[in-house]
């Protein structure tokens, strides 16, 4: 057996193997041209019963026209669906240039996109509407929690001012004290340092008592807006529909928004922040009572002094009501109610399972577009090159054998009807047998 006849046999073979699999596989999609028709078009109602539901999320009103509204608009859908991806598994499979083939993945990605649009996202409001909504009302409890917390924080450091500011009524109140005594300006009584002494120490004694009469005010709304927080964080999980939890939420949230303001008002830092500023700048100077030129300029002396000092607890004290004045406020918060499609855009890192869902019952045919893309790859593959007569079956062989001897009996009728015709009209002209004469 020579080089060339091994080879012939090697090439028969695989075209054999070729063939064989090329018919297995076409008998695969014949019995899945089957169902998939069935497939698509479970697929195309399911996504449009997902996308009324999200559809009727976002409709405001009763009555028939939103139900009608919503059931056009899903049904408009479940149509678009199964009309695009039956297109796509008829016609991305079939064409074979490279032109048509990049034409057709374009079109299906831009109709892909499409699909998302009007209606994953809406399938994945139905899918997790709810629990997108509950997520915006935590996120909403933590930032208004956030900011009692900020505001209590900035206003009990205003009350802790109390302490600065006893201190200093104190220093003066010593100082009245020893004054009394003569150990100041060497003049025992309570003449002119004294009198100055004793009014700056009643003004910060009146802003003492202020600020320590704020206290109570402060632990009260500390107290309601802790309340008002826990009754949010229940309505986040409480059982029921979540847009009638959502109104009684938003209640709750105007009240601790008020909770919040009234909280930055009972700061006593700009009281104290000005307070500081006039215990310096408003001074009454009493009169000088001293009984010789002496005594009033000792007087006078110790005065400059007092002033001086006062100045410095002034500075000292205005610092301190600075420092709590420079403190970061709370952020301004302000609860918006949302619908469950935003909700579901808003919180999407989420709630990523829902959304691949979502996208998932719209996009999977492009699946079967590709795999029937493949497989009918494979198939042209395996019959390059093969002659049509190797590629037939053993029925479409009978087939064929079949058609070749009815067109043989036809045309043997054929051939039999003509003869016919001609003897008969041999034998109706008798002018045929008679012999030429001139």
């Amino acid at each position: 057996m020579t080089d060339a006849t091994r080879q012939d046999q090697t090439a028969s073979r695989t075209e054999t193997r070729n063939i064989r699999n090329a018919r297995d596989l076409e008998d695969h999609l014949a019995w899945l041209d089957t169902v998939t028709g069935t497939a698509l078009g479970v697929l195309s109602v399911a996504s449009g019963i997902y996308t009324y539901l999200g559809v009727s999320s976002l409709l405001d009103g009763e009555g028939a026209l939103p139900v009608i509204a919503a059931l056009a608009y899903s049904v408009a859908v479940s149509v678009a669906i199964f009309v695009f991806w039956s297109y796509m598994l008829r016609l991305v499979p079939a064409v074979q240039t490279a032109v048509a083939r990049v034409g057709l993945t374009l079109a299906m990605a831009v109709g892909s996109l499409a699909i998302v649009a009007m209606s994953s996202w809406l399938n994945a409001a139905a899918l997790a509407g709810g629990a997108a909504v509950e997520q915006h009302l935590a996120v909403t409890v933590q930032q208004y929690q956030d900011a009692l917390e900020r505001a209590d924080e900035i206003t009990q450091s205003a009350q802790g001012l109390s302490r600065d500011v006893a201190r200093v009524r104190q220093s003066f109140q010593d100082l009245g004290a020893q004054e009394a005594t003569g150990q100041l300006s060497g003049f025992a009584g309570q003449g002119a340092v004294f009198r100055l002494l004793q009014q700056k120490a009643d003004e910060l004694a009146a802003l003492e008592t202020q600020i320590t009469a704020q206290a109570p005010l402060v632990e009260q709304a500390f107290t309601d807006g802790n309340a008002s927080l826990s009754r949010m964080r229940a309505l986040t999980v409480e059982a029921g529909a979540v847009e009638d939890r959502s109104v009684l939420f938003s209640e709750e949230a105007v009240r601790l928004a008020n909770v919040i303001t009234q909280l930055r008002q009972l700061s006593v830092a700009p009281l104290v922040d000005r307070a500081a500023a006039d215990l310096a700048d408003a001074v009454v100077l009493p009169s000088l009572d001293g009984t010789d030129d002496t005594t009033r300029a000792g007087q006078q002396a110790t005065i400059d002094s007092v002033l001086t000092v006062l100045a410095q607890r002034a500075t000292s004290l205005q610092a301190a009501a600075q420092d709590v004045l420079a403190m970061t406020p709370p952020a301004d918060i302000s609860y918006t109610p949302i619908s469950s499609a935003d909700a579901v855009i808003r919180y999407a890192g989420n709630f990523i399972p829902s959304w691949a869902g979502a996208i998932a019952i719209d996009l999977l045919p492009a699946v079967l577009v590709l795999i029937l893309a493949v497989t009918k790859a494979a198939i042209r593959a395996s019959r390059d090159g093969t002659a049509t007569e190797d590629t037939m079956t053993l029925a479409e062989l009978r087939g064929a054998l079949r058609a070749m001897r009815e067109m043989e009996a036809a045309m043997d009728r054929t051939d039999a009807t003509l003869a016919a015709a001609a003897a008969t009209a041999d034998r109706r002209d008798p002018s045929a047998d008679k012999p030429f004469t001139s």
